[in-house]
């Protein structure tokens, strides 16, 4: 009997979700808006690791903070629950993994994921997910840390 592979897993947490920077999606509905925007995360990551990891590999990602794209201006009076997209405005979040192959660690770190060029993709604006810009990035992020295997530079 031959070994079967085991199926790549991944594991993702949010640390002190309570205390992140800007992780509501409405700007006046705080618990129940932050957590549309953890399971959105969330679901995203593990849709990219059923997608990307090899068989036998596991990942845990740790989100230690979210920055979402854009802010509320909340002076705008007849807009106050939308969220505005400027260059200066980009997404940001702090993570920390750890990516393990058969249980031996072969890769673990902590960085902050962001794009300064958010606002570039053709396309991307037309997408009606309130998340698209940070589930863009995130995407990015895992196929060039996990998938391509670039290290980690700073």
């Amino acid at each position: 009997m031959s070994p079967v592979a085991a199926n790549a897993g991944i594991k993702v947490s949010f640390i002190e979700p309570e205390r992140y920077t800007d992780a509501e999606l409405h700007s006046e509905y705080g618990a129940k808006s932050r957590s549309a925007t953890l399971t959105g995360i969330q679901q995203h990551l593990e849709r990219l690791g059923e997608r990307y990891l090899k068989p036998g590999q596991d990942l845990t990602i740790e989100v230690i903070d979210i920055d979402l794209a854009g802010q509320f201006e909340l002076w705008r009076i007849n807009a106050r629950d939308l969220r505005i997209m400027r260059e200066v405005t980009w997404p940001r979040i702090e993570v920390r993994y750890t990516l393990e192959q058969n249980g031996v660690v072969v890769e673990s770190g902590e960085e902050a994921v962001t794009d300064l060029n958010y606002l570039m993709p053709a396309g991307i604006a037309y997408s009606s997910d309130p998340l698209r810009y940070e589930k863009a990035m995130l995407e990015e992020w895992f196929r060039t840390r996990f998938v391509e295997r670039q290290p980690v530079l700073g």
